[in-house]
């Protein structure tokens, strides 16, 4: 996950991010105002958990809307719905959403175009009403664990109040809490230690030259990333745009509610991340875990707790809705491109491939240890298929 500092870095590139992906190319008004959505909010510089919240406001808004009006009237319904939900949003975008919801009109023939509008702003504004007090609830502020007198690093740490949020599919954010992480003294944690201390290390020499690009390229973490996935078989030939807008509802909820999970966890277990576990190996009780004082990550360890991961939990949440939507059909060929591998495009030929990188990512990083990994795809697993359940199985 990454934090706003971060995504402002990241966000220059988001113009060639959507160009390069190789699914992106026109399909139906759903796809392509999604492309345009991702700019838009990359473009305001938040970070991951609230990116994520914004989409899934944006794409339930654009399904809404979209099953509400006969076909002659959906493209303008969609581009409503995303520049009402958009506004609303992201208010200093306001000119960028403009711009794009009058070149979109433009397109448009005459007949049916009222109705879609009409369609889109008031699916808009049900969707944003609903969620009106989605983040009204606050924790006390975040109380970083000290002796009196004794010096805490001082950055804040990231959404420590996102599982404060209400759930689109859970029951509660801690629905899908898993069991704590491993022992120190177990054997879990020695394998844990030891793999991301070998595989992780800035100046590792067992990890190959493509576990490097693979790290790199899974550092960005904001919607684009994952929605171009999407893309992949959202784009493909014989899909209606009421299918689509379906999937992209599906899926952006499911990820939304992945962040709030995987957030419930992070501060409910506060587990120490790789590079202060490895400095620290004389401290945790296990013999086979030897310190290594000077050891660092290939990348620098978001500012928020170790176990689950949350790159982890999106992942397995993204491919269980994938996987539902089509069904028994073989998956196309999965891809997106990335800002922090420079634009870089990766392929995969099944969803299980998908995310078995994604997870991997983050150990050839060194930020995550593997438990945290597996643990975070299964819940995201879990919080897919409730996606599948209430969107996909009609």
């Amino acid at each position: 996950m990454r934090h706003p500092a971060k995504a402002a870095v990241l966000a220059a590139a988001l113009f060639a991010t959507s160009a390069l992906a190789p699914a992106a190319a026109r399909a139906d008004a759903v796809v392509d105002w999604n492309v345009r959505a991702n700019e838009i909010v990359v473009e305001s510089k938040l970070g991951t958990p609230p990116a994520m919240r914004v989409m899934a406001l944006v794409q339930t808004a654009v399904y809404e809307a979209v099953q509400s009006v006969p076909a002659a009237s959906r493209d303008a319904a969609v581009a409503a719905a995303n520049r009402a939900a958009l506004s609303r949003l992201l208010p200093a975008q306001q000119a960028l959403v403009e711009r794009a919801y009058q070149a979109a009109l433009a397109q448009l023939p005459e007949a049916g175009r009222a109705a879609g509008i009409e369609a889109g702003e008031r699916a808009a504004a049900a969707v944003l009403a609903t969620r009106a007090n989605d983040l009204a609830v606050q924790p006390a502020p975040y109380r970083p664990h000290a002796a009196a007198g004794a010096y805490v690093p001082t950055a804040a740490p990231a959404a420590p109040h996102w599982a404060t949020r209400k759930p689109w599919l859970m029951t509660s954010p801690s629905q899908f809490r898993p069991a704590p992480p491993p022992a120190l003294d177990s054997a879990a944690w020695t394998r844990d230690y030891n793999e991301v201390k070998r595989l992780g290390a800035k100046a590792s020499a067992a990890r190959t030259a493509e576990q490097t690009e693979i790290g790199q390229f899974w550092e960005y973490s904001l919607p684009p990333i994952y929605h171009g996935v999407i893309r992949s078989v959202a784009a493909q030939p014989g899909r209606d745009l009421l299918q689509n807008a379906r999937l992209y509802a599906a899926a952006t909820q499911a990820l939304d509610d992945a962040l709030i999970a995987v957030f419930d966890a992070k501060y409910h277990y506060s587990f120490w991340r790789p590079v202060t576990a490895i400095r620290n190996g004389d401290i945790d009780g296990n013999p086979a875990t030897e310190r290594d004082a000077g050891w660092t990550a290939l990348h620098d360890a978001p500012m928020h707790p170790e176990y689950p991961s949350g790159h982890a939990i999106l992942a397995g949440a993204l491919g269980a809705v994938l996987q539902a939507d089509l069904g028994g059909s073989r998956a196309p060929v999965l891809s997106t491109s990335s800002p922090s591998a420079k634009n870089a495009v990766r392929r995969w030929t099944s969803i299980d491939a998908f995310v078995k990188e994604v997870a991997d990512a983050r150990i050839y990083e060194g930020i995550h240890f593997r438990t945290a990994v597996e643990i975070g795809v299964d819940m995201g697993r879990r919080i897919g298929r409730l996606a599948a359940d209430r969107f996909l199985a009609q």
